[in-house]
């Protein structure tokens, strides 16, 4: 019997061994395994009846395997070390994009995965098309989010993410006769192989009802939240892997449920209705991304939304925290938490209730835990993006959390009197309360007030941030604010986006830049290099080729891949200007009627990004470039010397395709309101020219690439409020400008609205009367730098040196730097190497 069991143990042992490397190997022949194993005993396929999707999943699977080994050992290694502080990066945002290409690159297979899928008769660029896109972000902040947590895993730095698992992620965006329509994003439909349900992590979290007050026995004033119900949260956990190194981190999203599903004895009543009615209201809190508030129920919804994952996030950290032997009043050494923008601002009342309500920790300990927990990134200057609810709904709502919040108040106003007994209105302008027309909580105070840090997101932006935005803060905590340029991953945006620069960039100064961007720099010696150079030009050109096709499949609009590449592409605003852009086309238009047989370079103007629902303005200014482009596409006297193409539906997966492909990179807001910007470094990175005003990472991308190297016009921030404040008349340019009136005259003629003159009126009456974004008063600076930018297009080897040194400096510009400050300037966390 011994010898058998000796017999026994060594089949076992192969048996594992070869489970082991099925799960973790990463070789061609272990990846093949793999895919097949998952296929058919995950998915019930084999390889000779399976489909695309099915493949996809199964690949998906294998990936998982490799990431979720590298997931636990990280995690159990970290949690068990009490001296190290974890990263919590809050954000009701995570633009992700298609997991797939990215975690191969991170895992350094994407080669052996593209031969072990050829060699099961697949084709892996057809496989990583499958992938749907989570649609968790509306734009920028979601974007934003999604890079620094793969720069914290890059970076080694333990960290987790916290949000809302969406159903239905924003909208998908179709043209119809020129008009955006809203579909709804079913990105969940056949499934999601990244995550994984922890419904064993599950919490609740309160809403509606009552507090009362009792005395514990220690006979100390305690409050007690009595909830009209109860909604849980279901954590599901996504990997989020480092580029080339041992740790992975996570992202874990929050869907909400009802605590109790059914209601059986309003079902055995009859009413079907009731039975089900609490379990619709629970789930529709993590249904859909930022539902429509201009109505109260949208805006119960929303804040709902707030308050769910922020309170899901605190207490599952929390949880985490007592679980490793640490004590309540000590969370903030475990935790640094980044709140991004204010929708997670309730945060800072909510780990107050739970440390006071809780653990019956005393106030002042629990301000003390709480204020060296958060830190605040402000990213807008927009007074309307700054989030006020009321004091009413609050109290509707979430009843304990109000009562917090007016104690917070309460108590930090008078320390700001101790603080500037001479200046009666500081109190007022620093109140979290906000009394001047009902009663308003406003979030970027509280967020203020509870974290030990404040940053704004380019060096413009915090400037005028603490100029104008919150200039009491500054004087009262001046060692709080600091300022985090934003920056974009490279990995997905130019090592997955752009395979042919990527592959010349590594050919031409080795393999280690995706990890370390301003190994970029050493592509300076390589401008005068005629061979490179050529190799350069090629890559953009078969770029435009693919993208020139999808055009083509998504239009129906054929675009030359020699003409320039003419690109903007973000979230349709009037602070974009999007439609400055188009007032550009019409002039180069109407100096081609004017003279058929001008001599111009053949441009094609590609638009993309999508309006909020609400937001009638934007709907109309995608309505007016498509309108503007059916004209141009098809007038003989054009000649195909101007195309204009509104792309549909842009989002990461179709960014990865345009980036790489844009010749001009369109940043033209207006000075002093984006704060960033994102898509700029993205073009810039990929070997695109910017044509934009000092606004933004604007500025610091002009620094950096060299101002020989950038086409700036435009009035600063310091001329717009100069203009204004001396009492801006646009309907003065459009009186002094013979092209600009012309331009204006020919859109309300109803040339482009099929004789309709009042369809356009609104945007055309906005320039003459108002123009709050400066448009009229740019236009003629715009139009001359277009013509500089034309000239120089004439000139190929200029064009193209130039658009090489945008490559070479750019490595500013990676998350991962943005993250090195985070790390050492607010979160004061080191890399832990995981072995």
């Amino acid at each position: 019997m011994a010898k058998k069991a000796n017999i026994d143990d060594k089949e076992g042992k192969s048996a594992s061994a070869k489970a082991i490397d099925v799960r973790s190997g990463m070789d061609v022949e272990s990846l093949k395994q793999a895919i097949t194993e998952h296929l058919f005993y995950q998915q019930g396929r084999n390889i000779a009846n399976t489909s695309l999707n099915d493949f996809f999943l199964a690949v998906s699977y294998t990936v998982g395997d490799r990431l979720r080994q590298r997931e636990h050992r990280t995690m159990n290694a970290v949690l068990e070390n009490d001296t190290i502080r974890l990263v919590s990066y809050l954000s009701a945002e995570f633009l992700i994009g298609p997991q797939l290409g990215v975690n191969l690159i991170a895992l350094d297979i994407l080669n052996e995965m593209k031969r072990a899928v050829e060699e099961l008769g697949f084709n892996l660029d057809e496989i990583l098309a499958q992938e749907a896109e989570p649609g968790l972000g509306n734009g920028g902040l979601g974007r934003l989010a999604a890079c620094y947590i793969d720069s914290l895993a890059s970076k080694e730095i333990p960290a987790i993410g916290y949000g809302i698992r969406y159903e239905f992620g924003i909208f998908d965006q179709v043209i119809l006769d020129g008009w955006q329509v809203e579909k709804t994003d079913k990105w969940l439909r056949k499934g999601n192989p990244w995550e994984i349900a922890r419904p064993e992590l599950s919490v609740n979290v309160n809403f509606g009802g009552y507090t009362e007050a009792y005395t514990d026995s220690d006979e100390r004033k305690c409050f007690r939240w009595k909830p009209a119900y109860m909604v849980t949260g279901i954590p599901y956990d996504s990997p989020v892997m480092g580029y080339k190194v041992p740790s992975c981190n996570f992202l874990r999203l929050w869907k909400s449920e009802a605590e109790e599903s059914f209601d059986f004895s309003s079902f055995n009543q009859g009413d079907y209705y009731k039975a089900v009615d609490y379990k619709v209201k629970s789930e529709n809190i993590s249904k859909v991304l930022y539902p429509n508030d201009e109505m109260l129920e949208g805006k119960k919804l929303r804040l709902k939304q707030q308050y769910f994952f922020v309170s899901c996030s605190l207490q599952d950290m929390m949880n985490i925290h007592i679980r490793f032997a640490g004590k309540p009043q000590e969370f903030h050494k475990r935790w640094a938490i980044q709140l991004n923008d204010t929708h997670p601002s309730v945060s800072v009342a909510e780990l107050m209730r739970i440390l006071l309500d809780e653990y019956k920790i005393d106030w002042d300990t629990a301000w003390d835990t709480t204020c060296k927990t958060f830190s605040y990134t402000n990213h807008t200057l927009l007074p309307e993006a700054l989030e006020k609810w009321s004091v009413d709904l609050f109290k509707y709502l979430i009843p304990r959390i109000l009562e917090i919040v007016y104690e917070i108040n309460y108590r930090f106003l008078l320390e700001v009197g101790k603080r500037f007994p001479e200046d009666e209105g500081k109190q007022s302008r620093m109140s979290i309360i906000d009394e001047s027309g009902g009663k308003f909580i406003r979030m970027a105070n509280l967020a203020c007030a509870g974290s030990c840090a404040i940053n704004g997101v380019a060096v413009l932006h915090t400037e005028l941030l603490k100029k104008q935005v919150l200039p009491d803060w500054v004087e009262m905590f001046p060692e709080r604010f600091f300022n985090v340029t934003n920056g974009v991953t490279p990995r997905r945006f130019i090592v997955l986006s752009n395979p042919g620069l990527s592959r010349l960039i590594t050919n031409s100064i080795g393999n280690k830049w995706p990890g370390n961007l301003d190994e970029l720099l050493k592509l300076e010696f390589f401008a005068e290099d005629a061979s490179f150079c050529e190799q350069f030009r090629n890559v953009k050109l078969e770029n435009k080729k693919l993208l020139a096709t999808l055009i083509k499949e998504r239009t129906g609009i054929i675009v030359d891949p020699a003409s320039m590449f003419d690109i903007q592409v973000k979230r349709i605003h009037e602070y974009k200007r999007q439609h400055l852009n188009v007032l550009n086309i019409l002039t180069r238009y109407v100096r081609i009627k004017r003279n058929p047989s001008l001599d111009i370079a053949p441009r094609t103007f590609i638009f993309g990004g999508k309006a909020a629902p609400g937001y009638t303005t934007a709907k109309l200014m995608i309505k007016l470039i498509n309108s503007v482009g059916d004209l141009i596409n098809t007038d003989p006297d054009v000649k195909d010397r101007l195309k204009v193409v509104f792309f549909p539906d842009f989002n990461v997966t179709n960014g990865q395709h345009i980036y790489p492909s844009a010749d001009l990179s369109e940043q033209i807001s207006t000075a002093g309101k984006e704060a960033s910007g994102t898509g700029n470094m993205k073009f810039s990175m990929n070997g695109a020219l910017t044509i934009g005003t000092l606004d933004g990472a604007n500025i610091e991308i002009r620094e950096a690439v060299g101002e020989d190297n950038f086409f700036l016009f435009g009035l600063t921030a310091a001329q717009v409020d100069e203009v204004k404040n001396k009492g801006y008349d646009p309907h003065h340019m459009y009186d002094h400008n013979e092209e600009l009136s012309e331009v204006i005259n020919l859109i309300n003629s109803g040339i482009f609205s099929k004789g309709n003159r009042n369809l356009f009126k609104p945007l055309t009456d906005n320039l003459l009367w108002s123009d709050p974004f400066m448009l009229m008063a740019d236009y003629p600076l715009y139009i001359a730098c277009q013509d500089l930018v034309a000239e120089t297009w004439k000139n190929p080897d200029k064009w193209n040196k130039m658009a090489i040194m945008n490559v070479a400096r750019m490595g500013k510009f990676s998350s991962d730097r943005s993250i090195q400050e985070y790390c050492e300037k607010i979160w004061k966390v080191k890399p832990f190497k995981v072995k």
